[in-house]
């Protein structure tokens, strides 16, 4: 270990450099950076030497201040999972409202094939497939989403 040595003094590596390379890229797609900011940004990036070099093309874009000094605190990875609550007699909760809707498209249907005195396609039809599905789905106890 270097005594004395400030951190800004010290050689930055690759890996340095490659970081905040895509600190950088991020920024540009975010649309914080121009295209020509990013290129002057990288070029000075490639030919840094030390970590104070590199300090100074990101202090200045959001998400790069060290987490130490962050004001935000990190959501923790042990969070549960809440799987999806099913109703009255094991029936799953998006059943009733889509049904719902397959209904209001029925009656719809009924209306204007009343309104127009034949009898029309019954488009409705389509609107039981996704239902179908759902109702194998949750019969064969799949819960994918």
């Amino acid at each position: 270990m270097l005594v004395g040595v400030d951190r800004d003094e010290m050689r930055a590596g690759d890996r340095d450099r490659q970081a905040v390379a895509e600190k950088l890229k991020i920024a540009l797609d975010e649309g914080r950076l121009d295209l020509g900011e990013y290129d002057e940004r990288l070029q000075r990036t490639y030919s840094a030497k030390t970590y104070g070099d590199l300090q100074g093309l990101v202090t200045d874009l959001p998400g790069t201040i060290p987490l130490q000094h962050s004001q935000v605190q990190p959501v923790g990875s042990g969070s549960p999972v809440v799987e999806p609550a099913e109703g009255q007699g094991g029936m799953p909760n998006w059943l009733l409202p889509y049904a719902g809707v397959v209904t209001v498209s029925i009656v719809i249907w009924a209306i204007v094939s009343i309104s127009s005195g034949e009898l029309l396609y019954f488009w409705p039809i389509w609107m039981f497939i996704p239902l179908i599905f759902g109702v194998i789905g949750q019969m064969t106890g799949r819960r994918d989403r």
